[in-house]
């Protein structure tokens, strides 16, 4: 089947404003922001002072150490009128924060909602999917508005099950797709290409795109995940007779972490795993990404002087769901009780792929040819060639994908699977079968 091409990736129809809209919107993003965002940004503002505040009475008590001077009583906090500085500091920033809230939560309801129904603000939801990929999980902790909520989209919009249920507008054969890190629903579609859209009218398939924040740990989201699955078989509007699952990078583990989850419970409350025929993998880190422990190196590094020990915190910043991805975890007990930024073997438990699911994976590599560099450091720029066909130096651990399916996308990136011809001629050969 031919694929649609064009030279620069367009967006939805939905999140494309027509007339006087569209100059406005290009005129002034500003436009695309809402009422909740000015608490959003003032939670985050004021967590920045207060962070930097500690930062700077870390560096003041490594200079008072290294000249034999008597520090405060806890590591990095000064004593005396010192300390009472940054205290009154920190002090004085929560009660601006908390007044900043009250007050803009009372003024919200004055404001005009900016964005129309039907309307998808692309830009924003960008912003948003990777402030949540880098600091999701301190998002969720804080209540921030920035947070973003795990949810079934379709063309960029919260699900509509009623308008599903009109004759012929769903199928039987149920199309979910997760994306990564960083990312969001929308950017499934690139380049002018959108697996699901494509998988639509090649198979039959009804697509559902999941949005969710790739900050908080992968397990966490995998448990969200089959629970929200289990809602959405039960809800549809006609029986499912198939469901499929295409993931993309972290989404990979996302679904790995669903899958085994759903195994785990009692029976009857996953009813969707046994309506599981294929789980398909583009890019996925199953056994880690080599550029968060470039990150993890970072926190050694600064750790590593008194000087610069303080701005390791900054480091320190990355998500959950970043360090998730130094080894691959899916599961809880890869990362309870243990220190995500302290240097520490892989400790995994080994999980296999899903019993009774056809299983495939899409490895891409920037090399023109497989080799020795293109297999171990290469890749396609964020994820080694082993790690995405699951192949690990210890057999315990590999996962087993059949030769026919898997394959290697040569002269590619990262990004690149999401619109590659080959992967989608793959896509459709795959779920054909």
């Amino acid at each position: 089947m031919p694929l649609p091409s064009a030279p620069r990736p367009r967006k939805p129809a939905a999140s494309t404003p027509a007339g006087d809209g569209a100059k406005a919107a290009a005129t002034n993003p500003l436009r695309q922001l809402r009422a909740s965002d000015l608490r959003a940004v003032a939670r985050l503002a004021t967590q920045a002072t207060t962070g930097i505040s500690r930062v700077a009475e870390g560096v003041h008590q490594s200079v008072l150490g290294t000249l034999g001077l008597p520090g405060g009583a806890e590591p990095g906090r000064a004593r005396g009128l010192t300390g009472l500085v940054y205290q009154s500091i920190r002090g004085v920033t929560q009660l601006v924060d908390a007044g900043l809230q009250a007050g803009l939560a009372r003024l919200e309801p004055f404001f005009a909602p900016v964005a129309s129904a039907g309307e998808v603000h692309w830009e924003r939801e960008a912003v948003i999917a990777a402030l949540n990929g880098v600091m999701g999980d301190r998002l969720q902790r804080d209540g921030n508005p920035l947070c973003t909520r795990m949810g079934w989209y379709q063309h960029g919009l919260p699900l509509d099950l009623h308008a599903l249920a009109a004759p012929g507008a769903a199928t039987g054969k149920l199309l979910v797709l997760v994306h990564g890190l960083c990312m969001n629903d929308l950017q499934w579609l690139r380049h002018g290409h959108d697996h699901g859209a494509h998988l639509a009218e090649a198979l039959g398939y009804t697509p559902v795109y999941l949005r969710y924040n790739t900050g908080q740990h992968t397990s966490t989201n995998g448990a969200e995940l089959s629970a929200l699955l289990t809602s959405l078989v039960a809800s549809w509007p006609v029986p499912v007779t198939e469901l499929s699952i295409l993931a993309h990078s972290m989404g990979g583990l996302v679904a790995r972490s669903a899958c085994h989850q759903a195994a785990q419970a009692p029976a009857g409350v996953s009813e969707w795993l046994p309506l599981l025929r294929h789980l398909v993998f583009l890019g996925t880190p199953h056994h880690g990404a080599p550029l968060e422990r470039a990150g993890h190196w970072v926190d050694v590094l600064l750790g590593s002087t008194p000087y610069s020990r303080p701005f390791a915190r900054l480091g320190q910043l990355r998500s959950s769901g970043i360090t998730d991805l130094r080894y691959g975890h899916v599961l809880d007990t890869d990362w309870q009780g243990r220190d995500r930024f302290r240097r520490s073997p892989d400790r995994r438990t080994p999980v296999p792929l899903p019993a009774g699911v056809a299983c495939f994976t899409v490895a891409a590599t920037l090399a023109v040819r497989r080799g020795p560099l293109a297999e171990r450091l290469l890749g396609d720029g964020l994820v080694p060639l082993h790690s995405a066909l699951g192949v690990h130096d210890d057999p315990a651990r590999s996962l087993a994908f059949p030769r026919g399916r898997q394959t290697v996308v040569h002269q590619a990136g990262h990004l690149d699977l999401l619109h590659h011809a080959s992967v989608a001629r793959l896509l459709t050969r795959w779920l054909a079968a």
